[in-house]
């Protein structure tokens, strides 16, 4: 009989306070305040985050023309023919490689702006402003930027056309 009593000692039933269940609900509140709106932000960074890809590859492309014609930027004219097919030391373009025309492509295509009123566009436009174009491409200086007015911004204020 002794042992039967000592067997019933050590089974005995345990459950979670009250205390104990409010803090888990507490502690997941406070980990879901931090993360939903980090996770909701997500698509809006991933298109900045686009942005700022298409603007290195685009800028990278027109240094390396400019450094392979001899300091001249793509004109505005030929911009996308300059850039997307092969070129002469000139600047003529053609579709096929051969003997003269061996420079480029610089880019395969012209990409899409991402984000913005002009989302979806790669036109190139000479100034600031418009509908019809992605990007702002100034052929005295090489310089590309989003074609979007300077009340377009990211998460954190900065306007898109300065990226």
């Amino acid at each position: 009989m002794l042992e039967h009593n000592m067997h019933h000692k050590h089974i005995s039933r345990r459950a979670f306070s009250l205390i104990e269940l409010v803090i888990v609900v507490v502690i997941i509140g406070i980990i879901g305040a931090i993360a939903i709106p980090r996770m909701s932000r997500g698509a809006a960074g991933a298109a900045d985050s686009g942005l700022v890809a298409d603007l290195a590859v685009m800028r990278n492309a027109i240094d390396l023309y400019q450094a392979e014609h001899g300091g001249s930027y793509p004109s505005f004219a030929n911009f996308v023919d300059q850039m997307t097919t092969y070129t002469d030391v000139l600047g003529n373009t053609q579709a096929t490689k051969d003997s003269t025309y061996y420079l480029g492509p610089y880019l395969r295509s012209i990409p899409e702006l991402k984000v913005g009123s002009n989302k979806g566009k790669n036109g190139i436009v000479a100034t600031q402003g418009g509908t019809t174009a992605g990007w702002v491409y100034d052929e005295t200086t090489g310089a590309i930027s989003a074609n979007l007015p300077g009340t377009e911004t990211d998460a954190r204020g900065v306007a898109y056309n300065s990226y």
